[in-house]
């Protein structure tokens, strides 16, 4: 996956040796995981200008109340159903139309800065902080706090925990702990990566690199670009790191939770607006998102509370 911006290739990648992580912004030593991105790079820059995104979109420069706001949401925001539940009690209270734009954080940030969105409801807040600082997009507000879980196959009769994970609630050590069960047992330890620049592949790769771990093939694969991150755990009984909001939404057996608690799995949720192109609604949208009827619907979602002003 290839990022314009220093900061954005900085966030993903493999924590091997610091020097030879990337090259003109791709990962290095993880070709399948290096491939998938990509892929759904491409299927992201397909899908933005089937609806409406793109050098087209940045030409129509909309200015009226009456178009619908463009918001990208990170994938995990939207299959939680944040995003669904603020676009309706946005429009309820305001007449105004919000259209979500789902997609992987990092790509989506680098599409609010060209213009191609409004607005962004990201979760990856040091590529957001970035973006800030740089001027390439204002009006950052924190909206939800939430957190990331590890999942992975519950013990359960004559199930046991071979990785030691149950009950951990140190996020470091519980990867270096299934790393070295999938080392000490071969073919009975799979993790699914994200491998996509969400906000939850984000924050995995900074976790791999707390650990001092540069997971590789065959215990750590990347998810298959066509089907959800925890889907597909689900279906191979992988461990994975999955946002909380969307795990409730759509996770189960044969997983459970594993790891949670961690303060290094803290999720912090902001949105912020594009720079380039000034949307009327984005300013209304801002204020009310942000307020006390925005934060009565983030209090309403499973796995989100309002943060603490």
């Amino acid at each position: 996956m290839r990022f314009r911006y220093g900061f954005m290739r900085a966030l993903v990648g493999t924590p091997s040796d610091p020097p030879r992580w990337r090259v003109n912004g791709i990962a290095q030593g993880c070709p399948a995981i290096i491939a998938t991105m990509v892929t759904r790079r491409r299927l992201l820059s397909l899908t933005l200008p089937a609806l409406g995104f793109g050098p087209d979109a940045r030409a129509q420069r909309r200015r009226s109340l009456a178009d619908p706001l463009r918001l990208g949401v990170d994938r995990a925001l939207f299959d939680s159903g944040l995003a669904q539940a603020l676009q309706r009690g946005f429009g309820r209270d305001t007449g105004l139309a919000v259209q979500p734009v789902p997609g992987p954080a990092l790509p989506l940030l680098e599409a609010l800065d060209r213009g191609e969105l409004d607005a962004a409801l990201t979760n990856a807040p040091e590529a957001e902080a970035r973006l800030d600082q740089q001027g390439l997009a204002h009006d950052r507000r924190a909206i939800a706090d939430g957190e990331f879980v590890i999942v992975g196959p519950a013990p359960r009769g004559h199930r046991t925990d071979a990785t030691g994970l149950v009950g951990c609630r140190d996020a470091v050590q519980a990867l270096i702990r299934l790393r070295d069960a999938a080392l000490a047992a071969p073919g009975t330890v799979t993790f699914l990566s994200a491998a996509d620049g969400s906000g939850t592949h984000v924050l995995e790769q900074t976790l791999w690199r707390l650990a001092r771990i540069a997971p590789a093939a065959p215990w750590y694969a990347p998810a298959d670009a066509a089907t959800g991150l925890i889907a597909q755990a689900r279906a191979r009984g992988a461990y994975a790191l999955v946002e909380h909001g969307a795990w409730l939404a759509h996770g189960g057996a044969p997983l459970a939770v594993l790891v949670a608690g961690d303060p290094a799995l803290r999720e912090a949720v902001h949105f912020m607006r594009a720079f380039r192109y000034n949307h009327p609604a984005g300013a209304i949208f801002s204020a009310w998102i942000a307020g006390p009827k925005g934060h009565r619907v983030v209090a309403g979602v499973r796995g989100y509370r309002a943060p603490v002003e």
